[in-house]
């Protein structure tokens, strides 16, 4: 499994205003053999609060799931004001979209996406999709490790607003 300093479990933040694909995500990461710890952010301005929160006082996500389709603040909004940020842009970022247009899915890469999946209408192909982000994300790839205090200080100040 992959682990990151400490064996302290993967911070994930979901950003995701349906609640039943945030039932879904926390019920197979639970099940799964991976040690996480999931935060919840239902819109895009929550998303940045929550990432502006953790960037000044800790621990950073290792890796934010992100809807495109949110409310209030869209999710590109969300994925520029990450891959903007000097400390920020090292989370992986992985966009889960409803939509598979080949012109969306070139805009989440331009943007600076680390991957996009089509999310899934049936529980079946949801499940495979979770699986390939397990295998994946969490135990395949090096992440790199939360940033320490100095590493925060460094960084571009965050943004007050995403526009």
């Amino acid at each position: 499994m992959q682990t990151v300093e400490n064996a302290r479990p993967l911070e994930v933040l979901l950003v995701e205003d349906n609640i039943g694909d945030v039932d879904l995500v926390w019920s197979y990461l639970r099940k799964s053999n991976a040690a996480v710890s999931m935060s919840v952010a239902r819109d895009g301005h929550q998303a940045i609060s929550v990432l502006r929160n953790r960037r000044e006082h800790g621990p950073l996500p290792d890796i934010v799931l992100l809807d495109l389709n949110l409310p209030k603040l869209g999710g590109i909004d969300v994925l520029r004001v990450v891959k903007e940020d000097s400390l920020l842009r090292r989370i992986p970022v992985i966009v889960l979209t409803s939509s598979s247009t080949s012109e969306e899915i070139g805009r989440v890469y331009e943007m600076g996406a680390n991957c996009c999946l089509t999310k899934s209408i049936d529980l079946t192909g949801f499940r495979q999709v979770m699986q390939s982000i397990e295998q994946f994300w969490f135990h395949a790839v090096c992440l790199p490790t939360n940033l320490h205090e100095s590493e925060r200080d460094q960084g571009v100040a965050f943004p007050t607003s995403a526009g």
